[in-house]
């Protein structure tokens, strides 16, 4: 992709009908970073910062979110990939794919040819073994969610594996391209689903294998010199032309900036909006919005103040999203007009369904549902305060920024928040803990079908809402074969979720890279997560 170098240029949105977003200057969209006349160099070793230590190295395990991804996706290939001009599925590790009329089956015609990095022939027997395995890890696995309704994977011969589910699951081909359901050989599958954090039992057959992990530290990868089967629609389908990549552990935005600047690091990760003018200046940053959920407020109804909605539209009413957007980040983030962010496919603007900011609105609503306002300024009624309990991650500057911005406005009607914040780690633990009344938090993936974990009343990570309309609306989309069809039932739902309040949007994600001056072919993938480094190289030093 070519670097354009104008005040501002466009960058074209992932799906089809969505309306393109703004971006600065020296900016990159989508795939690739800064290009170069010159041919790629083979060879050289890349320095890339990112903020979090991954966790676990097990692809369809629990880790820290995208640097974990930054890193499995390199090791594992998936049965599909998923093109981010446009959202389409396209052939990888499968050369097709057919799905039956109500969805509940799926074949896939596998690519042959193919070895795990231990030598290993991919095969059906592989597919199956990493889907059953994926299933019988439950709750252990963030992939189990794609799973919904599964009842076996068939090895119909080598080349071949049929998919099937007792109710139809329209959303698996999307789940297929995504890093948790990335193919291992049968020696990980081999291994308890709980002894492969440290990624020495991973095997896969993407383009970099595991040299070594040192927790909180770094992560080394060396490059498949065998490696020949990436998607055809990528600059390189072959061996990547790096010879190694060293994942560095940088928690510090401030210290990944200024050792890029150095020379210390080849390109590092969540640059903070922050940091955008200054580095603009001196690199061609890799910009990508986010598709899949926003960040903003998700209400926890299994506690008894905010099951009734009209302390959620109050509390809606009271957050100026552009405010906090403007307050905390820059333009590359887009205010939040739905649930989903505007790359997801099956996106549509939900504001004419969201409550609108009104502050006035919302302390009369409160004043008449009985909730009065103390000497400290912090409602009560029946003698419980509206003090609420809100969790989030600091893996992300901004995030203190504007949920302090938050605390101030929803004080301003009489509603209490405290901030209990935490690592990835901590978040989790607080999440299953139950003890939230609010989180704050997004969720990367290019399908809608992202919300169904969190929204519907069997989800994995269920808000504890029991909505009827919303989970038939789940059951339609994952019937429905057609991507129009889905669409349309996904501007349902993201109605739904508005007018009921069971979420706040408040802003889009923009994940941004910033790469050395002799650091080429970085890119994003469809989910705007670090892609495969096969692109990538180095000028010659």
């Amino acid at each position: 992709m070519t670097i354009h170098r104008t005040p501002f240029r466009l960058v074209a949105a992932i799906a089809a009908g969505t309306t393109a977003a703004l971006v600065m200057a020296g900016c990159s969209s989508g795939g690739t970073a800064s290009t170069s006349s010159s041919k790629p160099v083979d060879g050289g070793s890349l320095t890339y910062a990112i903020a979090n230590d991954p966790i676990s190295l097990n692809p369809s395990g629990t880790g820290a979110g995208n640097d974990t991804f930054a890193i499995t996706r390199q090791l594992v290939d998936s049965l599909l990939w998923q093109d981010p001009s446009d959202g389409s599925l396209k052939p990888w590790l499968a050369t097709k794919y057919s799905a039956n009329a109500d969805a509940t089956a799926f074949t896939f015609d596998l690519r042959s040819g193919v070895t795990f990095s231990d030598g290993t022939a991919f095969d059906a027997t592989a597919v199956k073994d990493t889907f059953d395995d994926i299933v019988a890890a439950g709750a252990s696995s963030t992939a189990a969610a794609s799973f919904s309704g599964y009842e076996k994977t068939k090895v119909i011969d080598d080349d071949t594996v049929e998919v099937d589910f007792t109710t139809p699951n329209a959303a698996f081909p999307n789940a297929t391209a995504s890093v948790g359901l990335g193919i291992v050989a049968p020696e990980t599958t081999e291994t308890k689903f709980d002894d492969r954090a440290d990624g020495k039992a991973v095997i896969g057959t993407g383009p970099f294998t595991l040299t070594s992990y040192t927790k909180n530290t770094s992560t080394v990868l060396t490059k498949r010199k065998d490696y020949d089967w990436g998607p055809a629609e990528r600059s390189n389908t072959g061996a990547a032309h790096l010879s190694k990549v060293t994942f560095q552990v940088v928690p510090e935005a401030s210290v990944r900036t200024g050792s890029l600047e150095s020379g210390q690091l080849d390109a590092i990760s969540s640059v903070q909006p922050s940091d955008v003018d200054t580095l603009t200046a001196q690199y061609d940053l890799v910009t990508r919005a986010n598709p899949g959920q926003v960040f903003g407020l998700t209400f926890n109804q299994e506690r008894p103040i905010v099951s009734d909605l009209v302390v959620r539209k109050a509390i809606a009413q009271s957050v100026d999203a552009t405010a906090v957007r403007d307050t905390s980040l820059n333009d590359l983030f887009k205010v939040g007009t739905s649930v989903l962010g505007s790359t997801t496919p099956g996106y549509t603007d939900a504001s004419d369904a969201l409550p609108a900011y009104d502050p006035k609105a919302a302390a009369a609503a409160l004043d008449d549902a009985g909730w009065k306002e103390g000497s400290d300024g912090i409602r009560s009624k029946d003698g419980t305060k509206l003090q609420l309990k809100l969790i989030w991650i600091t893996n992300f500057g901004p995030n203190q920024t504007s949920l302090e911005l938050i605390q101030q406005e929803l004080g301003k009607v009489g509603v209490g928040l405290t901030l209990e914040s935490g690592t990835v780690p901590q978040y989790l633990a607080n999440l299953t803990s139950g003890d939230w009344d609010l989180s704050w938090d997004n969720n990367s993936r290019a399908d809608g079908d992202v919300l169904r974990s969190k929204f519907s009343s069997t989800g994995a990570q269920s808000i504890g809402a029991s909505d009827k309309t919303l989970d038939a609306l789940f059951t339609k989309e994952l019937s429905q074969s057609s991507a129009e069809d889905r669409s349309a039932t996904f501007a349902d739902i993201q109605d739904r979720i508005a007018s009921q309040v069971d979420f706040v949007p408040v802003h889009e994600l923009t994940s941004i890279i910033a790469p050395a001056t002799d650091v080429h072919g970085i890119a994003f993938g469809a989910d705007t997560r670090l892609d495969q480094l096969t692109g990538a190289w180095k000028d010659a030093s």
